[in-house]
């Protein structure tokens, strides 16, 4: 296998993915009055129930205190525009074998793009709230800061990243349901590890090292910067987390392929 391996494999069966995706994007809202302006809807009202919260119930953290209410708003949706994505494929990837098991056993169908089209389909909501995110942030400051541009520099990795995590967790719950279980138990833990509610800024020096150890909250840091703060990410903070995330992606994208003969007989 070359690095370029999974590449070629999603390019070859590109007008798959596109079908399936486009299926899934499909279904989501059929039935419904409203059909995608739903996708809109929630976020909208995500960003405007913590605007309303932290300006009068709660209040603005003192760190947070100099950005203003707004401000704190949109770095909470920001975090969680980022751990959304990941807590979607987290829950949904060990059962997506299960899922399209009819299919896998009746055909010869390529399972490994089964990651790609939940990450694309996970992706497009994300995107969506990314949209208003940016509508709020104009409507707040009346700009976007310049750095939006590298913007691309830190999703194209983190959606490797996830893709990664997908394949995994899709060969681990092959073999057993255990591993969904398992995800609907320490992901909402797995939430407060990473800095939504706050920034790495706001952890104690010590233990700042360990934090980042943490590669989605990472990915929030850097999103942030970038989006909202007008800074570049830390140098040494994006080379290690897209090294990181580089690994996760081969090593994982090995791992499925090396069993993905057996998973006809367990699923």
């Amino acid at each position: 296998m070359t690095p370029l391996t999974p590449f070629e494999n999603a390019w070859h069966y590109r007008e798959l993915i596109r079908a399936v995706v486009r299926r899934e994007l499909a279904v989501r809202f059929r039935g419904s009055i409203l059909g995608w302006l739903w996708a809109i809807f929630g976020p909208l009202v995500m960003l405007s129930a913590y605007t309303v919260i932290f300006s009068n119930a709660v209040g603005v953290p003192a760190s947070a205190k100099q950005g203003g209410v707004g401000s704190y708003a949109l770095s909470i949706f920001t975090g969680l525009i980022v751990f959304n994505l990941f807590s979607e494929l987290a829950y949904r990837s060990p059962g997506l074998l299960h899922e399209h098991a009819a299919v896998i056993k009746k055909s010869i169908f390529p399972s490994e793009t089964l990651a790609w089209t939940a990450a694309i389909r996970a992706s497009v909501y994300a995107l969506i709230s990314l949209a208003v995110l940016f509508v709020f942030e104009l409507a707040l400051t009346f700009w976007l800061p310049p750095t939006c541009l590298l913007l691309p520099f830190v999703v194209v990795p983190f959606f490797l990243f996830l893709l990664g995590i997908s394949w995994f967790l899709m060969a681990l719950g092959s073999f057993t349901r255990d591993v969904a279980y398992l995800m609907i138990s320490i992901v909402p833990v797995f939430m407060f590890a990473t800095p939504i509610f706050y920034s790495i800024e706001d952890v104690p020096p010590h233990l700042r090292f360990y934090v980042h150890f943490n590669p989605i909250g990472n990915y929030v840091e850097m999103i942030r910067d970038v989006v909202l703060f007008n800074r570049f990410p830390d140098a040494l903070l994006y080379l290690g987390t897209v090294g990181g995330s580089l690994l996760v992606f081969f090593f994982s994208y090995r791992f499925f392929m090396q069993y993905k003969a057996v998973f006809v007989d367990v699923i």
